[in-house]
């Protein structure tokens, strides 16, 4: 059976089995929407590059080591390693500006008044993400013509031009997905019981 029609769990198990090609196939497959995810984030080709193979080195860890858990689908699992390293990658550079700048100013400048703050507002941060970590997991469960109009207008930041011109339907059928998916989301958060305020 050819990779390209294995689900990802079976690719998975193929490649614990010694089979790296099946673990290309599951990069290529998922790669555009974890990539998109990231520079979503990020706002930065460069950096999204570098904590998208940092993302895939940590992957590629944590199947060979056995700690992966098959409960979960293989796309929300990494969705979730890389909101996390996007998390870390802010705090550690919050952290160093705050210290770079108030080593600038006088010697009775408080630092730890600033990291408390930059501690709360990370605090703030994960919280923010663990909601989208969850809002991700209830994408997935939306119809495919609602979800991919979802995840290229939220994720990928695309026009609903852009949208209809990809998915070849008219802007007014783009739109109406969009409208349909927000209300589907609307449904599973209430029925997920998934909290989605600060």
């Amino acid at each position: 059976m050819a990779n390209e029609i294995l689900s990802d769990k079976d690719l998975i198990r193929s490649y614990l089995e010694g089979n790296e090609k099946a673990f290309e196939t599951l990069l290529m497959r998922n790669k555009d929407r974890i990539f998109g995810y990231i520079v979503s984030k990020v706002r930065n080709q460069n950096l999204a590059n570098d904590l998208f193979q940092d993302v895939f080195i940590k992957v590629i860890r944590t199947l060979k080591n056995g700690s992966y858990n098959e409960e979960g689908k293989f796309l929300p699992w990494v969705l979730t390693i890389s909101h996390n390293m996007i998390v870390d990658h802010f705090r550690r550079s919050n952290k160093m500006q705050m210290i770079s700048e108030s080593s600038s100013k006088s010697e009775d400048y408080n630092i730890f008044s600033v990291l408390k703050l930059t501690d709360n507002n990370i605090e703030d941060e994960m919280i923010k993400g663990q909601i989208e970590t969850d809002l991700v997991r209830l994408v997935e469960y939306l119809p495919e013509e609602q979800r991919d109009v979802l995840q290229n207008r939220i994720f990928k930041g695309m026009s609903f031009k852009d949208i209809a011109d990809k998915e070849d339907i008219s802007i007014n059928t783009a739109l109406g997905r969009m409208r349909y998916a927000l209300i589907n989301l609307r449904k599973l958060v209430d029925k997920h019981k998934v909290s989605i305020t600060v």
